[in-house]
């Protein structure tokens, strides 16, 4: 377990923080070598059905992604406070959940994929392949929404480096297994779903034996802890919080790209490399405002009203310095990112028009995704889905307002305003958050 009762530094910020930047940066390197070793087979129904089975089920999976977040708040408040059972318990609680998450979708995999394709259609040879890969990847659904909750635990306890050890064997594997099924034996999209299907049950059992220390000891197997009717309230609570407030955000992102399509497809290519900056973005802030989650919830969970508003304090430092370097590099570099991104000259110079708004993304974001962090380490998550809904209804207004006046300039400065507002209304209600604990 880590030692909650060391000093808020800098340094500790760092050591939660860095594996994770390190793991994000991972997931796009896997993502080129799907396509790429696809793209060897010389056509491109393989490549747009890999692009869309993928895209499918990851949407699939991430609407469980508050088992993370909720399994880190609720961890680290069980550690902050001492409570050694409690937190074996979560982990038996998020894996429970994360294994019937997955073993339901695997039961209604027809009606979800069905639903998926009415919403994203694609053309008939596209979508055979693409069920064909998604019908191999849906099995492994038990691995990876159950590893939401082995990471969300692991973080809680500050123990990124076997979330980045995780990360990295996951990937590695897969990229390994892409080449030798699709290139060396040939199987084609089945073989590039094969290979995730390994590496994410790999990556389960290789988190679950990270964890072997706590399955050492008989709380995990508490039952009635575990099943604790006012525990299991607290956590249906919170998840469910975390759920709606996810689902009003991808509103906010569906509907933008929906937007930007009425546009013409010069400018919804430019919209969707320029996204590609606020993932970047997402990424390189996710280690800060998850550093603020274990570290807030365990301030939380041990009452210490000043440790955890220096929590609060050092980690939004961290991300201050991340995001004035991203908008400088931006503001540098972001033309030649663009041309590295996009090869037809025409959306080249159709994102440039819409670059300030990238160099101002990290800017106007900050407080957002800080305060995220802040108050899922302290499981505020209430708050977080109601300051979401007003955000949501203020995203609506602008877009009503600025895109008849702005075209697509609107629509980026309404994505904006959307995070100026998310900023805004989570920082109005930090104080109450402070007032809670107890010194």
């Amino acid at each position: 377990m880590a030692d909650t009762s060391r000093a808020v530094t800098h340094r500790r910020v760092l050591n939660i923080a860095g594996p994770i930047v390190l793991a994000n940066a991972t997931v796009p390197i896997l993502g080129l070598v799907d396509t790429g070793v696809v793209g060897q087979m010389g056509q491109a129904v393989p490549i747009g059905a890999v692009g869309i089975g993928a895209i499918i089920v990851t949407a699939i999976y991430w609407m469980f992604g508050f088992l993370r977040m909720g399994t880190t708040g609720l961890t680290s408040q069980a550690q902050g406070a001492g409570k050694s059972s409690e937190v074996a318990a979560m982990l038996t609680r998020a894996l429970m959940i994360g294994l019937a998450a997955g073993v339901a979708i695997i039961c209604l995999q027809v009606p979800v994929f069905w639903a998926a394709f009415q919403v994203s259609p694609a053309s008939p040879e596209v979508e055979a392949l693409a069920r064909d890969y998604m019908q191999i990847r849906v099995f492994s659904a038990p691995a990876i929404i159950a590893m939401f909750g082995v990471t969300g635990w692991l973080i809680a306890l500050e123990r990124t480096r076997a979330v980045l050890a995780m990360q990295l064997v996951m990937n590695g594997l897969n990229i390994g297994l892409d080449l030798w099924f699709v290139l060396g034996l040939d199987w084609g999209v089945a073989g590039v779903a094969w290979a995730t299907f390994f590496a994410e049950w790999s990556g389960l059992m290789l988190g679950l034996w990270l964890c072997r220390d706590v399955f050492r000891v008989p709380a995990w197997r508490d039952w009635a802890r575990v099943f604790d009717r006012e525990r299991l309230r607290l956590i249906f609570s919170v998840n469910s919080d975390i759920f709606l407030r996810t689902l009003m955000l991808e509103c906010i992102f569906v509907s933008f790209l929906f937007l930007g399509a009425d546009f013409g497809d010069v400018t919804l290519a430019a919209n969707q490399v320029l996204l590609q900056f606020l993932h970047l973005t997402a990424y390189a802030l996710d280690g800060f405002a998850f550093a603020a989650e274990a570290m807030v919830g365990q301030a939380l969970g041990a009452r210490d009203r000043s440790r955890l508003r220096r929590s609060a304090i050092v980690t939004s430092q961290w991300g201050l310095l991340t995001i004035l370097l991203l908008s400088i590099a931006f503001a540098l570099f972001g033309g030649a990112i663009v041309d590295l991104m996009a090869k037809a000259v025409e959306v080249q110079a159709e994102a440039r028009i819409y670059l300030i708004y990238m160099v101002l993304t990290p800017l106007t974001g900050l407080a957002a995704w800080m305060l995220d962090g802040i108050f899922i380490g302290a499981t505020r998550t209430r708050d977080m889905r109601n300051m979401m809904a007003i955000s949501l209804a203020v995203y609506i207004a602008a877009v009503t307002v600025l895109v008849p006046l702005m075209g697509n300039h609107g629509l980026w400065l309404a994505l904006l305003i959307s995070f100026i507002a998310r900023g805004v209304t989570l920082g109005l209600r930090y104080p109450a958050l402070e007032a809670a604990v107890a010194r």
